[in-house]
């Protein structure tokens, strides 16, 4: 009985565990169906004899049949693949089944609705009693695909762009170092190449061409920026070319360039180089059946080591230098140039001094009738009295002021003065011939000269201004004779200074209409020893009286120049036979004194 009741408890027990492990296993899958419902994979198995798939429910969702048998057949599987996929698909699965391996598989497939979904797909190989079955799962991997798809693409649009802002970058750097017009390294770049090489412990010496394009701004104003654009294009390949492979060449400003030289030869090198390119740098353009010419000038600087600090402000010195003593010139840098710079920038600052404290003052040279030899006017001429070194003449200045841009300002100076002096004098009673100043061409373009004029207070036939024959005659500005109509219509006479050195034509002549034209010493004084010079100052008579303009001859040094000049036909002597010129209180008393010997003469 005992032993009956025991077997029974076991069965029992048995049973119990046998049902808990069911029961246990049964969570296991309901669990593991959760898992895989809750993945979207699908688990499939293929029977290779049969050609027959067993589908859980998630297959035919990510497949969308719409069914949910378990058992479909294989050609579900294969019409679903897309076309351009499928032989891929097929090779692998064969190549699986061949080795009996595990199958690993990417391919796209085409939904009933035409939507293309991209589906990975694993799965082990069994084989029982020769049958070949491959368990798997399979799920939807569109989103990563596209998602990958999208950052290879957003990455190969960054690379792109990373690149392009590399080379614009690049384009950028190289556009703010070299000028846009020759392609050359610009002054920016030019600067820093300068300060490398004063670092380089290999630099032994270095030298500077500074090279400044003579009558470029003509051109520019007179043929237009597109020829002008040839000319500095033109300018910079020649330059290229006349200078050695390790030249650095820069375009520094607009019509200048700068060559740095490493190691050089010598200096004698470098200025035969310099006048060669000078040479090569001569162009003539034609524009509108006219030739304008330019060329280049050409400042050298030259320094060893790394005494290179100044060299560029050297070559500028030079270069300015060059320009100054006449265009197409090569200056080298020196210690007496340095001097003579800062010497004429010590005599330009007391120009400047001496302008604002009026010690610029007229003197007076007496213009007699060459027949009465009584005094019919005098010319105005400019003297310093510097406070140091005298009474300087006009030698010791009017370059300064030149170079400076002062010389309209000089003018203005002296013909205020003179003014006042004769204001003064018709005050004391005397009578006041005719006065003739010099006016320079930057004078005469000013477009607020008759304004100013107007404001002086200018009688008519009280004063003649003196036009240099350099300043024009054959090609002026529309300013410029807008201005002589100015002066004629105020009464004031034109006279032309210096006729016969060259500048002038009859043509010119006609054109101006001046009222007076003075001959150049240089043609009065050999007439007396020269029977071509007179026939020639002769000729030029006979043209001035044939325009109705009275000549006047300066450069009288004796009476014979005098009588002679007279019988010649000239209405107006001055030169040293006649009177030197004198400061305003000697020339009052000139003037008294003719009045006082006219007045006696008259009773």
């Amino acid at each position: 009985m005992a032993r009956t009741l025991m077997r029974e408890e076991s069965v029992i027990e048995k049973t119990m565990k046998a049902a808990r492990s069911e029961q246990e296993f049964q969570n296991i899958l309901r669990r593991l169906g959760l898992a895989l419902d809750a993945s979207q994979i699908g688990v499939w198995e293929h029977d290779t004899q049969k050609d027959e798939v067993v589908w859980d429910l998630q297959m035919h969702r990510i497949y969308a049949t719409g069914k949910t048998q378990k058992r479909v057949k294989a050609e579900v599987w294969m019409n679903a693949i897309h076309p351009d996929d499928f032989a891929q698909a097929q090779a692998d699965f064969d190549r699986a089944i061949a080795a009996k391996d595990v199958y690993s598989s990417e391919y796209r497939i085409i939904l009933p609705d035409g939507e293309i979904r991209y589906l990975r797909s694993r799965a082990y190989c069994f084989e029982e009693d020769g049958n070949i079955t491959l368990i798997g799962a399979e799920w939807d991997v569109t989103a990563d695909v596209l998602l990958n798809r999208e950052l290879r693409r957003q990455t190969a649009i960054a690379e792109a762009r990373a690149v392009a802002l590399e080379a614009s970058t690049r384009r950028i750097e190289y556009a703010a170092e070299h000028d846009y017009l020759t392609g050359l390294p610009n002054r920016r770049f030019f600067d820093r190449r300068l300060a490398e090489l004063a670092e380089d412990p290999g630099l032994e010496k270095l030298a500077i061409l500074h090279i400044g394009l003579d009558r470029f701004k003509q051109i520019n104003d007179t043929a237009g920026h597109a020829i002008g654009d040839d000319v500095l294009k033109s300018c910079a390949k020649r330059i290229e070319e006349g200078m050695p492979k390790n030249a650095f060449i820069a375009r520094v400003s607009g019509d200048e360039f700068a060559v740095l030289i490493a190691n050089f030869t010598s200096l004698d090198d470098l200025k035969n180089r310099a006048e060669r390119l000078a040479q090569q740098l001569k162009q003539s353009v034609w524009h509108n059946d006219e030739v304008l010419r330019t060329g280049g000038s050409i400042g050298v600087a030259a320094a060893s080591g790394r005494n290179i600090a100044g060299l560029l402000a050297q070559s500028d010195i030079a270069l300015h230098r060059a320009k100054k003593l006449g265009r197409g010139r090569v200056e080298v840098y020196s210690a007496l140039l340095k001097a003579q710079l800062s010497n004429e920038q010590r005599v330009g600052r007391q120009f400047a001094h001496g302008l604002e404290k009026g010690e610029f003052i007229p003197y007076y040279q007496a213009q007699v009738d060459a027949r009465t030899r009584r005094i019919v006017g005098m010319e105005v001429l400019a003297r310093w009295c510097h406070p140091k070194r005298g009474l300087l003449l006009p030698g010791e200045f009017i370059k300064v002021a030149g170079s400076l841009g002062r010389l309209d300002d000089l003018d203005a100076a002296i013909l205020k003065a003179a003014l006042k002096d004769r204001q003064s004098w018709i005050k004391q009673g005397v009578h006041v011939p005719r006065i003739a100043v010099n006016v320079s061409a930057a004078r005469l373009s000013d477009p607020l000269l008759i304004d100013e004029l107007q404001h002086l207070h200018v009688q008519p036939d009280m004063l003649a201004f003196e036009l240099l024959e350099t300043i024009f005659l054959d090609d002026t500005e529309d300013e410029v004779f807008s201005n002589v109509a100015g002066l004629k219509a105020m009464g004031i006479d034109v006279e032309i200074d210096d006729f016969g050195s060259g500048h002038a034509s009859i043509i010119g002549l006609v054109k101006l209409k001046p009222r007076r034209m003075k001959i150049d010493r240089q043609l009065v004084m050999p007439t007396t020893t020269s029977r071509e010079q007179k026939r020639l100052l002769r000729s030029i008579i006979d043209i001035a009286k044939a325009l109705n303009i009275e000549v006047i001859a300066e450069g009288v040094e004796t009476l014979e120049h005098a009588k002679l000049l007279t019988r010649l036909g000239c209405d107006i002597l001055q030169g040293y036979a006649i009177a030197y010129p004198v400061p305003a209180a000697d020339m009052l008393a000139r003037l008294t004194q003719d009045q006082q010997l006219d007045l006696v003469a008259q009773n």
